[in-house]
Parts: structure tokens; C-alpha cells; sequence
């Protein structure tokens, strides 16, 4: 909850004054996935929020079987080795929805090639810095507001892509 500061159009010598509630253990995890859909049209984001907790393998089930109802068909999910990412939780849904849903890890502290490490980029440092909500529920309606800006925005989305070093699908690439 606490804001990253970076550089303001304030006067000189006149910072903005920031007002954040501090002793706190509040916060909003995001979980997201860049996906490209067969027709290969473009790029579409996926994402949602939770508030005063974190994505660990539990709760990335249901957001993997939310995934898999948006993309309407199979999915292959390609992540890198997080903890979130493994376990007991997702390799008994990947044993469920065996036909419908792949993973594949990269290596860890792959973070250049992932894609969606862009979205929290540009989320973290050009949208919500200097940000200082009230309370979580305003972190969280933001992080929404801001999420679903980039939902609507596919030269964005393509951007994501493009910035990351995975090799870009052809599609992506005209």
C-alpha cells in the first residue's frame, strides 16, 4: 500500500506530500496471463485481484480454471518456476483438465521472457506511482481501473509482448 515515489511536476523546492497509512499488512496481489486466442487476432489480458492476501498454488487453481472458461478451448500456460506455480494444487487440476490445459515452465529468474512482467512494469511504474490509496479497496479499484485500460488497448497488449525476449508468436509479428 505504500506508494513508489518517483519524479512529480511539483515545483522545485515543493514535493508533493504523500499521506499513506503506514503499521499496516494490507495489500492487493494481481494475478494476470497475456493470451493469444487460435485465431490469432490479437492479444487479450486476463486478470484479477485479490485483496489482503497472495496468489500461492491454492489460489492459482481457480484463477487457471477461470483462464481456461475466457479462453474458451485448450490452453498452454507458460510460466516460470514460482511456487505459486507448482505443487500438489495445480498438478492435481492439470490431471483434471489433462487435454485442455498445458504448463510449461521456464527457467527460473526468467523473468526477460515473460511477457506479462511488462503488465506489472507498466502498472507499477507508469500508472499507479505516487499512488497513495486510503485503503486496500481503493488500491484495488485502481489496479482494476488500470488493468482494464490495458484489456481494451491491443497495440498495448502487442507491446507487452514485443518488449518481453520470448519469441514472439508469427501473428505478432507483422
Amino acid at each position: 500500500m505504500g506508494p513508489l515515489v518517483r519524479r512529480s511536476w511539483a515545483p522545485r523546492g515543493r514535493p508533493p506530500v504523500l499521506v499513506q497509512k503506514g503499521a499496516h499488512r494490507e495489500k492487493v496481489s494481481v494475478a494476470a496471463a497475456l493470451w493469444l486466442p487460435p485465431a490469432r487476432d490479437r492479444v487479450r489480458l486476463f486478470a484479477r485481484t485479490l485483496t489482503g492476501g497472495y496468489y500461492d498454488n491454492a489460489r492459482m487453481v481457480p484463477f487457471l480454471k477461470a483462464l481456461l472458461r475466457a479462453a474458451g478451448g485448450r490452453l498452454v500456460v507458460v510460466w516460470d518456476g514460482g511456487g505459486a506455480h507448482k505443487g500438489d494444487p495445480i498438478r492435481h487440476l492439470a490431471a483434471t483438465a489433462a487435454g485442455r490445459l498445458w504448463l510449461e515452465r521456464l527457467p527460473p529468474y526468467g523473468s526477460e521472457l515473460m511477457p506479462v512482467e511488462q503488465v506489472w512494469t507498466w502498472l507499477k511504474y507508469d500508472r499507479l506511482p505516487n499512488f497513495a490509496p486510503r485503503d486496500v479497496r481503493e488500491l484495488d479499484a485502481a489496479a482494476q481501473a488500470e488493468l482494464a485500460i490495458a484489456r481494451r488497448d491491443p497495440v498495448r497488449l502487442a507491446n507487452f509482448f514485443h518488449a518481453s525476449r520470448l519469441p514472439l508468436p508469427r501473428a505478432l509479428l507483422m
